[in-house]
């Protein structure tokens, strides 16, 4: 595409040089820039995302044929100065791409917890369906058969749009997507023609970006508020906000936006419900009550907070018609998600789970429902990522002390933090709660840990490797190593049983 019909929908815009050039794609990463393409200098997020600005010779030099910044700059390739670069980025894919998600109905999965679950449940629901589907969330993306990892949960614009395209020319029906608080502050997603959004849960988390829980609804909510505020006679544009009425924040969500409001939930009134909930060590049933009749719903998942992720996606199926059959059978199907209280199985004589709960809420949700079905101990291995929100740090100490017969704290991404004092933190929690020595030990080495915790298991025991779930990785100060704690926990129990 030209250089001037890329920046045509740009009003302000300070433009020196040719814009008769052709320009083969788009990148905010010099290190990603190849021979043609434009360079965005996004501006930086201390602590979160460096200034572009100072790598335009580097990308010059790997072949950058244009520029858009923020700040003047003189170079000998031609460049657009705007106020607002994220907003450019985002405006400038989507035109690049051709706007796929004018065609292709978008379905936005957004709230602390439940994300990746829910919106897998989603996409069994559809598919069992019928409809060919696209996925983009923490686990990885998926464009119908074809699947493959990603490094960002809500991606950059230059990446999501072209993934949509991908997803529009491969025949896909919907796109489920989630999309997270900082997804959404930095823009990423602006463009992005939604259908459906959907809340699951706030609870503290990422207040070392959002600085408070206020910014923090704020930033989820424009998921909501950009839902539009017109009404159309068409059924295949419209809008639907579909909130859990169990979580207050749902009242602010529900003010904010213009689309037609579907509520789900288990203690207060609402338009989905679940009520008569079974939960076994193997499963969990519950009889669905909604506004397209009623029936009974069983999932291969254990917890209340599945009952929570499967109303919501047994919702976003239900505003499209789906039949509650098919919705009953597809939600069945799915025998978990990667890292989401995902079951280690090696024969051994007790349970081990992996799974990704890395805030207090999640956490708790996760124990509780664990010692509600443990015959035995529950021992819990976690940490707490460095250089982000300290607070809960101690709040997660003292939940895994209250809802665990023995903890393992030990590292989880400590970053350019101090391990030991990462755990420091989190033992003030345990203390807190007046947790004896003899019921958890601190060892920073998460590996030892978790051979610690198979090594120390009784028959009937249950282990959950709490806060990486699918990741399969460990940030450390100077590098980032392999690391999963499936791999890990399999090869202890593989150990211990020869």
């Amino acid at each position: 595409m030209k250089l001037g019909q890329l920046i045509k929908p740009l009003t302000i815009a300070q433009i020196h040089g040719d814009l008769n050039i052709e320009i083969t794609g788009i990148h905010t990463n010099s290190k990603h820039i190849k021979h043609g393409e434009l360079f965005v200098c996004i501006p930086g997020i201390p602590g979160f995302q460096e200034d572009r600005h100072p790598y335009i010779n580097d990308a010059i030099q790997a072949g950058a044929a244009a520029l858009i910044v923020e700040q003047d700059v003189y170079t000998n390739v031609p460049t657009i100065k705007v106020p607002d670069a994220r907003y450019a980025l985002a405006l400038l894919a989507a035109q690049f791409y051709g706007y796929p998600s004018i065609e292709l109905p978008l379905i936005g999965v957004t709230g602390t917890n439940g994300k990746t679950t829910t919106s897998h449940m989603i996409e069994a629901i559809f598919a069992h369906a019928g409809y060919r589907t696209g996925l983009m969330g923490n686990i990885g993306t998926k464009i119908g058969s074809e699947q493959f990892e990603t490094d960002i949960n809500t991606q950059s614009p230059h990446r999501l749009q072209s993934n949509l395209r991908r997803m529009k020319d491969s025949a896909v029906d919907y796109c489920v997507m989630e999309v997270t608080s900082q997804g959404l502050h930095m823009g990423r997603v602006l463009g992005c023609n939604f259908r459906t959004a959907v809340f699951t849960n706030l609870t503290q988390d990422h207040l070392d970006y959002h600085q408070t829980m206020e910014q923090y609804l704020a930033a989820k909510g424009t998921l909501f508020s950009g839902l539009g505020n017109s009404f159309t006679p068409e059924p295949s544009k419209r809008k639907f906000a579909i909130l859990n009425a169990d979580d207050g924040a749902s009242a602010y969500l529900s003010g904010i936006t213009a689309a037609q409001v579907v509520t789900y939930g288990i203690k207060n009134t609402a338009d989905i419900r679940a009520e008569d909930i079974r939960l076994t060590a193997k499963g969990t049933s519950f009889t669905l009550h909604s506004f397209a009749g009623s029936t009974t719903i069983e999932l291969q998942m254990i917890g209340t907070f599945n009952v929570y992720n499967a109303l919501a996606a047994i919702s976003t199926a239900l505003v499209e018609q789906i039949p509650l059959e098919v919705i009953r059978q597809g939600i069945a199907g799915l025998a978990f998600v990667a890292g989401r209280m995902e079951v280690i199985n090696e024969q051994q004589d007790f349970l081990v789970l992996a799974d990704y709960a890395h805030t207090p809420d999640g956490l708790e949700k996760a124990l509780s429902t664990l010692h509600e079905l443990a015959k035995r101990k529950v021992i819990t291995v976690f940490g707490c990522g460095g250089d982000r929100d300290r607070t809960k740090r101690p709040l997660m100490g003292k939940l895994a002390a209250a809802y665990s017969d023995f903890v393992i704290v030990t590292s989880d991404n400590p970053r350019n933090e101090e391990p030991r004092q990462i755990l420091t933190d989190i033992e003030q929690g345990i203390l807190d709660y007046g947790a004896s020595d003899s019921s958890y030990m601190m060892i920073e080495d998460r590996r030892h840990a978790i051979i610690h915790a198979v090594e120390m298991a009784e028959a009937g025991d249950i282990i959950i490797l709490a806060g990486k779930g699918h990741e399969t990785y460990q940030i450390l100060k100077d590098r980032t190593i392999h690391f999963d704690d499936r791999e890990v926990a399999r090869e202890a129990i593989r150990m211990r049983n020869r």
